[in-house]
């Protein structure tokens, strides 16, 4: 039986976890992550998640769930979370801007797949990311990819919002940036309040979005297809 200091942090961390609550725009990684190569990683979650699923009551000789546990384990240390690992970051060529153009590039709808850290449940939406160049450009689909590569980790969306942005400045050199996600969360969804219809919308603005209230109008009017 836990007594109630026990009970107390259990509460707290509840409800912690319920108002997405995060610790910072760094991902909280120890510094000895990766001193484990991904298969060691992978063996070693597969055992832990068999334990779980015996403790749940599940028959692990059955053929549909014996394989289970290594599948998991797999999905979370090579795809799901590949992001935590920065030898997986997106390598970003510069091109430059020999065609002069100095308006905002806005690259819509790009798929948003994530992790709750609080639940490890989906956090599903769009992104749109906008930039102004300052003599070099990337390519279109780098920013598709950075955007994936902060996605594959246990994430809070205003975290994975900042995260990008800066990735994106760094990328292009250049502090005018935006970045636009509209979001759905399954730990809404199917779990504690269980409410289908809402999303999280979040924003970040840098240098000129910043600055420039009717650069930020331009950047919406395309986001939302001319609805502000």
């Amino acid at each position: 039986m836990m007594d109630r200091t026990e009970l107390t942090d259990k509460i707290l961390m509840e409800e912690l976890g319920d108002a997405h609550v995060g610790t910072g725009k760094d991902t909280p990684i120890r510094p000895d992550a990766f001193d484990m190569s991904d298969d060691e990683k992978v063996e070693k979650i597969e055992a832990h998640f068999r334990e779980i699923m015996n403790i749940l009551g599940l028959d692990l000789r059955d053929d549909s769930l014996k394989g289970t546990p290594y599948r998991v384990a797999k999905m979370y240390v090579k795809e799901i979370f590949a992001g935590l690992n920065p030898a997986n970051m997106p390598r970003v060529a510069m091109f430059e801007n020999k065609y002069d153009y100095n308006q905002m590039l806005v690259e819509k709808d790009i798929n948003v797949m994530s992790t709750c850290e609080h639940h490890f449940l989906p956090i599903y939406g769009k992104a749109h990311v906008a930039y102004i160049s300052n003599g070099n450009v990337i390519g279109l689909s780098k920013i598709n990819r950075i955007v994936e590569y902060f996605c594959k980790r246990p994430q809070v969306q205003e975290r994975l919002t900042i995260q990008i942005a800066d990735a994106i400045k760094e990328a292009v050199g250049s502090d005018d940036v935006a970045v636009y996600i509209d979001a759905q969360h399954m730990c809404v969804q199917s779990r504690g309040v269980e409410d289908l219809g809402s999303s999280t919308v979040t924003v970040e603005y840098s240098g000129k979005f910043k600055e420039d209230e009717n650069l930020r109008r331009e950047f919406l009017n395309a986001v939302n297809g001319g609805r502000v």
